[in-house]
């Protein structure tokens, strides 16, 4: 088992690009176009499905650059996600794959190449974009898939021998790391068959399995990353609002106490800014439902694990019920301050009705 007999690089760079993204007119926009589908590894029904399935799109289609030695397939997700893949078929000695690693992991040429692409296609796409962005966060993930070695091996022979190699290949390190680095990488990995294995981490994933079971795994980390971006978006845009609506009621502002506009508006702000995050978050994590295929659900659990999803998720969480505190906060100051002009202008009134009264205005 010196010898790699088939397998692809591929190189995921995803790019949000607007708020959201109408599919069907990218489809007028761009001519034919392939619906995504995952293919459940076990041989049952297909239960994996996309709510609304994401469209491929080829680089030519666009008159995107080419990339030699690559293979550039684009695809759009409605909810303003652009992945661009670049794929390489990769074959011959085991240990050239693993001196060659630590080029593609964060290769600053891909990127660059991969958001001209990217460019590229929202240039045509730009009617179907709703709020496009301007700058583009991203996110990148690296993918080595092996499918056959010049002889057969299971999983568990694979990691036994070439464990420490596979390690090395998913940090992106050239020197041997410690057998405790080799059994953290290794303690998250997940097989169907005895001759399968996937081992994601946060930056990278090493799939042994044949071409339609690793389609099916590359779709997931494809997918898992698009949540974790919009999920990076949404945290970075309620802090920047948070930031904004803290300083707009903290402010000082003549006769304070007797304005209730200034909460008025902070609250319609926040409930508008609530409402909407509420329903992207929705959106985005509903994209996918993992119904009846328990390995594509602990296989998806996975790769979200080691992206640290759970922990975006939760932060935007956080962020929603701090917002839902703010709207109340000024809610109930709005309603307190108007409270207290009213009784003033009681006062008021019978102030003036006194002065009335006494100066015999008045009866």
């Amino acid at each position: 088992m010196q010898a790699i007999r088939s397998g692809h690089l591929t190189a995921f760079f995803l790019f949000d690009v607007a708020e959201a993204i109408d599919l069907p007119r990218v489809r007028d926009l761009v001519g034919p176009t392939v619906p995504s589908r995952l293919a459940p590894k076990p041989a049952t029904p297909p239960y994996v499905q996309y709510q609304q399935p994401p469209i491929a799109v080829s680089a030519d289609s666009v008159g995107a650059a080419s990339m030699p030695g690559f293979t550039v397939r684009l695809k759009v997700f409605d909810y303003g996600i652009v992945s661009v893949a670049l794929s390489r078929s990769i074959a011959g000695p085991w240990d050239a794959l693993v001196a060659q690693g630590p080029e593609w992991l964060g290769n600053p040429a891909l990127e660059q190449s991969a958001e001209a692409t990217c460019r590229a296609l929202v240039g045509r796409i730009a009617p179907a974009l709703d709020a496009a962005r301007a700058d583009y966060l991203s996110e990148d993930y690296l993918v080595f898939a092996v499918h056959a070695f010049d002889e057969t091996v299971t999983a568990d022979a694979l990691i036994r021998t070439r464990g420490a190699d596979i390690a090395r290949l998913l940090r992106a390190e050239r020197e041997p790391l410690s057998l405790q680095e080799q059994e953290e990488v290794f303690r998250h990995r997940i097989s169907f068959y005895e001759t399968d294995v996937v081992v994601p981490t946060w930056s990278s994933a090493f799939v042994y399995d044949t071409e339609e079971g690793a389609q099916a795994a590359l779709e997931i980390f494809e997918f898992a990353n698009s949540q974790l971006l919009q999920f990076r978006y949404y945290d970075g845009l309620l802090d920047s609002e948070l930031t904004r609506i803290y300083a707009q009621l903290q402010s000082p502002v003549p006769l304070e106490n007797w304005r209730a506009g200034r909460f008025t508006k902070a609250a319609r702000q926040v409930q508008s800014l609530f409402i909407d995050v509420n329903e992207l978050t929705d959106r985005t994590e509903n994209a996918l439902k993992f119904v009846g295929d328990v390995y594509a659900a602990r296989l998806f659990g996975l790769a979200a694990a080691r992206l640290g999803l759970d922990q975006w998720k939760a932060s935007v969480r956080q962020k929603l019920r701090t917002l839902d505190d703010i709207y109340k906060f000024a809610v109930e100051r709005t309603a307190l301050v108007r409270g207290e002009f009213l009784e003033a202008s009681i006062v008021l009134i019978l102030v003036f009705e006194l002065v009335l009264i006494f100066l015999g205005i008045m009866d």
